[in-house]
């Protein structure tokens, strides 16, 4: 009977209702094309599909170790690892709810009856009990309150994945950007290195051509002006590639102090933009999926508010064996309880379960827009990538036919000056517009660098999975 009666109620709640509204995903207005990749198609999720190593297109041993490492160690990617399992056992802990709730218990004791009790015959009485049983408590779900936060739980789990994958990305994206920085950096300390031994050749010539009577005290000191400026920049690199250095220990989880990358130099190969659509663009964006899973909790945690205005039905039962003599576990001295069946609602509250109702609405507003922000701002970061992959690999070219323009121009000056047809100042302008030039190139190359990370972080890791050239310059 026990059995039967259990079975029921569990074919009551799995058949009950739900008061939850139909979930629809919030929709977006989303672009035909973007204005630098035309085309476009329909949208396939895919942010649960592992990333892999995407920096690997950029073929750096050195960058792909510090991946490793920030993996390993980074306290970042810790905090949301911990913040992911917190919210999958909090997921458990509501969908226990869904099962019944079973205990066992004993008791052994020794009693006296007063001598005096009511209805005595006037003797006391001494007696062993024993008891040994279990009890059974189960909520029947009618209205789907239950139901409707494990739903709830289980999709702040999800988001919670989606927000551990969000951070991986960011940090990985961020050790990029700062290493790319810090080689940027080297190459243009290794410029200036070259300037300032260029720039103390023509100093020591002015001034041996100004003891001779040939050169004036103001070409002397327009040289040492230079040299002297070149070798403040020299420090004023060093040090900013003291801290982006520093700021790469913290990201892979060092202490600065103990954290060295040796110089390097090599020739910037930035990837060039896939050619890829959209939607196919943001399919694998963590932050978006982890948005729209937090949309369906709240539109779950609606139902939870809506269940409070019905009845909540609790089936309890218990059974076991009792004795005061002899062999505890046997058919006599068995007992059993169906019940009770618990009904317990609310009249009146003044209000308070319509206010609920009220801030779970709320607050499924609130994460729609911030859905609807989500997806706006990820357009908006693949749109500004894409943008200045584009651009900046013109001004590269442009930028690279400047800086030889300029090394040309100041041999040219600088052979003028040696054979008295020019002045020096002369040769300062064209050292100085050949330095400005070759560190701008310099940078822009840096720049595109950053920029093909950004991309990488704004369509959600990776690069060859879109189809695109992944050749560079």
């Amino acid at each position: 009977m026990l059995a039967r009666t259990l079975g029921l109620s569990v074919a009551l709640a799995l058949g009950a209702c739900t008061m939850a509204p139909d979930y629809q995903p919030p929709q977006t207005a989303a672009p035909a094309q973007f204005k630098e990749m035309p085309g476009w198609a329909a949208a396939t999720p895919r942010d649960a599909e592992g990333r892999g190593p995407w920096w690997d297109v950029y073929a750096d041993p050195t960058l792909a170790d510090l991946e490793a490492r920030a993996a390993k160690a980074s306290p970042t990617l810790a905090a949301a690892l911990a913040r992911y399992d917190a919210a999958r056992a909090a997921a458990r802990v509501e969908q226990s709810d869904l099962f019944p709730q079973a205990g066992v218990s004993g008791q052994a004791s020794r009693e006296r009856l007063s001598a005096n009790r009511p209805l005595s015959t006037g003797s006391s009485r001494k007696y062993n009990d024993y008891t040994v049983g279990g009890s059974i408590d189960y909520e029947l779900d009618l209205w789907g309150r239950i139901r409707n936060q494990v739903k709830a739980t289980t999709a702040e789990s999800d988001a919670s994945a989606a927000d551990l994958a969000s951070a991986r990305l960011s940090l990985q994206a961020a050790v990029a950007d700062a290493y790319f920085r810090l080689r940027g950096l080297d190459a243009q300390a290794q410029v200036l290195d070259r300037s300032v031994e260029a720039f103390a050749r023509a100093y020591d010539l002015t001034d041996k051509r100004h003891i001779g009577g040939v050169a004036s005290g103001i070409d002397v000191n327009r040289a040492r002006t230079v040299l002297g400026n070149a070798r403040a920049q020299v420090a004023t690199i060093a040090n900013q590639r003291a801290a982006t250095e520093h700021e790469i220990a913290a990201l892979v989880g060092e202490v600065a102090s103990g954290f060295d990358l040796p110089v390097a130099v090599g020739d910037f190969a930035p990837p060039a933009p896939p050619a890829a659509t959209p939607s196919d663009l943001l399919q694998r964006r963590p932050d978006i999926a982890a948005a729209e899973r937090r949309v369906f909790a709240a539109n779950a945690r609606i139902g939870v508010a809506k269940a409070a205005f019905f009845p909540s039905l609790t089936l309890g039962a218990a059974g076991g064996w009792e004795t005061t003599n002899g062999q505890l576990l046997t058919t006599p001295n068995t007992f059993w309880s169906l019940g009770p069946l618990t009904s317990l609602l609310t009249i009146f509250d003044g209000g308070r379960r319509s206010a609920q109702v009220k801030i779970s609405r709320a607050d499924y507003e609130e994460t729609a827009a911030d859905y609807r922000e989500t997806v706006l701002t990820a357009f908006r970061q693949v749109e500004d990538a894409i943008a200045a992959m584009h651009h900046l690999s013109s001004a590269a070219v442009a930028q690279k036919e400047a800086a030889d323009a300029a090394q040309r121009t100041r041999d040219i000056a600088m052979s003028r000056y040696r054979d008295g047809a020019a002045g020096y100042l002369d040769v300062v302008t064209a050292q100085t517009d050949a330095l400005d030039a070759q560190r701008a190139y310099i940078s822009v190359q840096t720049q595109r660098m950053q920029a093909s990370v950004a991309f990488v972080k704004a369509v959600g890791g990776g690069l060859t999975e879109f189809g695109g050239s992944m050749s560079g310059d």
